[in-house]
């Protein structure tokens, strides 16, 4: 099951790219019956290419290539698909609107250049955005929260993802607008690389430049699971300042308030949450959860803790409002995918973190740098 959570949307997504691409080249051979050969063989490319990009995306070949290379073999195929799936839909409403009177054809043939250039305009637009972190404030209400810890900052890092792509350089950036928060507290959670060949000693050797009063506690994503180096990770953290809060917790005084911070290591998908994580709690602190998988909330709010701090989804990575609703991959797996939510006695803040997976792409949803003020509710 886990293993089908992993490759399967990525499976679903281009099966379903190579299907538009099928659509598209049958109506096209059927208008242009001398270019048939020519269709069929720009058909076999393109599934020939998705078909290596998912031979790359198992384990059992990535040690056949160049992790970086073959990361943006995968990505780019990922990104042909976007370009794909953007150029379909208005294919689609080209051919329904085609047939206007013959005064509007200026402005249709114009409106269909657009709509040919609009694909690769969004994707280059994605590519430019990942690149572009902001830092976003925001309170977060908790339920009887004492005066000394009203008005607290934590500042969050999440799914960094350094790799290839996303440089040292950039995660530096990032902690350099951290540490300009003058936050009371510094949290990381999770997903500080993609696979096992990715540099974690660098990416754990900038975290560690993090400030705050209160130092930097951490857990663990999912992809830290997968690469196998939650405890090589744990090692090196604590070398350097980073606590890594593996089914433990840290009680931290601000004033005459206690701050009860605990950490769990990745939850996963479709098996029991936070089992045994009612011990982390402890009566008359404020506790707040750290949790890479922000599904945990109900289930948290039960077990006493008043917030959540997660990441994991990336805010959807690339999404698109319809009707004033997001659009994105992540709302398949989790209604929590970016921003406040309140369940019961309990709030989560869902972060949009920092990296890219799959694709170095982000469209609606732009990495960031959070810093939350907890807030009497």
């Amino acid at each position: 099951m886990e293993r089908l959570y992993r490759w399967g949307p990525e499976i679903a997504v281009m099966a379903a790219i190579c299907c538009m691409q099928l659509h598209m080249a049958w109506w096209a051979a059927r208008r242009h019956p001398q270019r048939i050969l020519w269709i069929r063989l720009a058909l076999a490319a393109a599934w020939l290419y998705f078909f290596v990009a998912l031979l790359l995306r198992t384990a059992r070949f990535g040690p056949l290539v160049d992790p970086w290379w073959g990361a943006w073999v995968r990505g780019g195929a990922l990104m042909f698909g976007l370009c794909t799936g953007v150029f379909y839909c208005a294919w689609l409403l080209w051919s329904r609107v085609q047939h206007f009177s013959p005064e509007r054809r200026g402005l249709l043939r114009a409106a269909h250049t657009a709509m040919v250039a609009a694909p690769l305009a969004a994707t280059g637009f994605g590519i430019a955005v990942s690149r572009r972190f902001v830092l976003t404030e925001v309170e977060l209400p908790v339920k009887d929260l004492p005066a000394d810890l009203n008005g607290l900052r934590i500042v969050q890092l999440s799914d960094i993802h350094l790799g290839p792509f996303l440089d040292e350089r950039d995660v530096a950036y990032v902690v350099d607008m951290a540490n300009e928060t003058r936050a009371h507290l510094a949290v990381v959670t999770g997903d500080l690389i993609s696979g096992k060949e990715d540099p974690l000693e660098a990416c754990i050797k900038q975290c560690a430049r993090l400030r705050s009063d209160a130092g930097i506690l951490a857990c663990h994503g999912n992809h830290e699971v997968y690469a196998g180096v939650i405890d090589a990770a744990t090692q090196w953290g604590e070398n350097r300042g980073i606590h890594f809060l593996r089914h433990a917790n840290r009680q931290l005084r601000f004033g005459s308030a206690v701050l009860n911070v605990a950490g769990v290591d990745y939850q996963r998908f479709f098996r029991p949450y936070l089992v045994g994580a009612e011990e982390l709690a402890v009566p008359g602190a404020v506790n707040l959860l750290l949790s890479h998988n922000p599904d945990v909330l109900p289930v948290a709010a039960q077990k006493g803790f008043q917030t959540v701090l997660a990441g994991h989804t990336h805010g959807g990575q690339v999404s698109f409002e319809i009707l004033e609703s997001h659009v994105n991959v992540a709302r398949i797996f989790t209604p929590y995918v970016y921003g406040r939510y309140i369940s019961g006695p309990s709030s989560l803040y869902v972060t949009r973190g920092i990296g890219t997976i799959g694709m170095p792409v982000r469209l609606g949803a732009p990495p960031e740098v959070a810093l939350i003020r907890l807030c009497a509710s």
